[in-house]
């Protein structure tokens, strides 16, 4: 039973996010809109405040396309 128990835990880690649909409603995007941007706001003012020498601002900092420092 505890085997049982122990092996759905693991494998509940291993299964893809849960599916998230799409908005129905203009109401509904606007809103979805509205948090991407809050999101990117707040990660370019930690990134412009965060020392850029990293392993941290590597990973939070950069997009894909980005010059190479």
């Amino acid at each position: 039973m505890v085997l049982l128990a122990l092996t759905a835990t693991t494998l509940a880690g291993c299964l893809p996010p849960a599916y998230e649909a799409e908005p129905a409603s203009v109401y509904q995007w606007q809103r979805r809109q509205d948090d991407i941007q809050r999101r990117e706001t707040e990660r370019v003012r930690l990134c412009a405040i965060m020392n850029k020498d990293t392993d941290r601002y590597e990973r939070d900092c950069t997009r894909p396309g980005d010059p190479v420092r």
